[in-house]
């Protein structure tokens, strides 16, 4: 497998890094990721401080590998960078907003930065603030999203717009071809989604996990859709909530169908919350209620996504298949 600058900059065998994914992504996700030689990436969304701490302090008994913390920008918590920095994390993986006020300190206690982008104009002033590497996402990518072209279109241009700076490729890929593919573009590495959500490890309901196997990209939703808690785009499965929502008309919010309605409930910090319709929330395991109705992050590369299986067997296959690539080429 190709090794990077980017590798060796952060210790790491595998230019592939998994997404934090909102809470999706726990500890033993990421540690799975990181053992086998990529960098798994903790998410954090609404988790408060102290559970991120903890949830480090976890993923840190789990591997001694590097390994990644994303907190998305937009979601003001208290304490949770706060948490990060004085944990001195390996990474600080930053989404949907401002690196700059972070990248000093960070840098001071020993740390790399990234920030995903959607755009030529989000990368140019992050690379300018010193991150140590842009995430381009394109379009097609699962979950919240800032690309708003494909990531073929999106991937050059970020690269040529920050070089020397490192830019890793987000969207639409799940396989060793798809990770030669967006080096052969000009990435340093690929950040992966989708195909780790149907992994052992990603903390959904196996249910969700079964409704990815089963879905190809033409299944999945570009939409503001589920925006209760967080109004930003995003890319969904079309469940019933999508479905009648399209019926309709697309109507706008306050005129939706069934809105305000529970339609589950999910258990968080020793408490019992109530999902409402058109929620944000992802479907941790413990939801009980109609999976319809939530919101099923996906992206496009649903499409080659096929078994569930551990993430360190993800990450190999991945790496077995991107050398048969790069070996058939070279002997063409």
């Amino acid at each position: 497998m190709v090794k990077t600058t980017l590798c060796h900059q952060l210790g790491i065998d595998h230019p592939i890094f998994s997404v934090g994914m909102g809470t999706c992504a726990g500890p033993e996700l990421a540690a799975a990721v990181s053992t086998v030689g990529a960098c798994g990436v903790l998410g954090t969304a609404g988790l408060p401080a102290k559970v991120v701490r903890q949830q480090i302090q976890t993923l840190r008994s789990l591997t001694q590998k590097p390994f990644g913390v994303n907190r998305i920008l937009d979601h003001p918590q208290d304490g949770q960078l706060e948490a990060c920095f004085e944990e001195r994390i390996p990474l600080l993986v930053l989404f949907w907003g401002d690196a700059k006020p972070y990248v000093q300190e960070a840098h001071d206690r020993g740390m790399k930065v990234f920030i995903q982008v959607g755009s030529v104009e989000e990368a140019k002033p992050a690379a300018n603030a010193g991150v140590d590497a842009v995430i381009a996402q394109g379009v097609e990518a699962g979950g919240h999203v800032k690309g708003t072209v494909s990531l073929s279109t999106l991937l050059p241009a970020v690269v040529e717009a920050v070089k020397p700076v490192p830019v890793i490729a987000s969207g639409g890929i799940a396989t060793g071809p798809g990770v030669v593919a967006a080096l052969s573009l000009g990435a340093q590495g690929v950040s992966v989604g989708t195909r780790f959500l149907a992994s052992e490890e990603a903390f959904i309901p196996r249910e969700y996990k079964e409704r990815i196997l089963q879905s190809r990209a033409e299944d999945t939703v570009y939409c503001q859709l589920f925006d209760i808690g967080w109004p930003a785009p995003h890319r969904v499965l079309r469940n019933k909530a999508v479905i009648e929502w399209e019926a309709a008309g697309r109507a706008p919010a306050g005129h939706r169908p069934g809105e305000g309605t529970v339609i589950g409930t999910l258990p968080r910090g020793g408490k019992t919350l109530d999902v409402v319709r058109y929620s944000a929330m992802v479907p941790a395991p413990g939801f009980v209620g109609d999976l319809e109705y939530t919101a099923l992050y996906c992206g496009e590369s649903c499409s080659l996504v096929n078994d569930i299986k551990p993430a360190a067997q993800i990450v190999r296959d991945m790496v077995h298949e991107a050398e048969q690539v790069i070996a058939e080429m070279r002997h063409e």
